[in-house]
């Protein structure tokens, strides 16, 4: 079958509007998206736990500001602050994977 001129895979969508795995343009919407998506984790699990974003800085020791911030993938988030969230304030356990 041959492939239409007009259609792209996103692989190759990615690298024609931000360029080759590895470069630093790639590696920062990379970056960015990963901190969106793990905003969007922790606001569904708070969902989940009826929390309000007020009620988890609270629980966490942050500020609602800051809660709203990373759930829009606005803010960088620090290990030790990811733990306090999902572990301390929304009872979840974490783990990695490192391929």
């Amino acid at each position: 079958m041959e492939k239409s001129s007009s259609i792209t895979t996103f692989e190759e969508h990615l690298e024609k509007r931000y360029g080759q795995e590895g470069e630093e343009k790639r590696m920062a919407f990379e970056a960015k998206a990963k901190a969106f998506a793990i905003g969007e984790l922790i606001k569904e699990e708070r969902r989940l736990s009826n929390m309000t974003q007020e009620q988890l800085a609270t629980k966490t020791g942050t500020k609602k500001s800051f809660i709203s911030r990373i759930e829009n993938g606005k803010s960088d988030i620090q290990l030790s602050t990811l733990y306090r969230i999902l572990e301390l304030g929304l009872g979840k356990k974490i783990s990695f994977t490192i391929e």
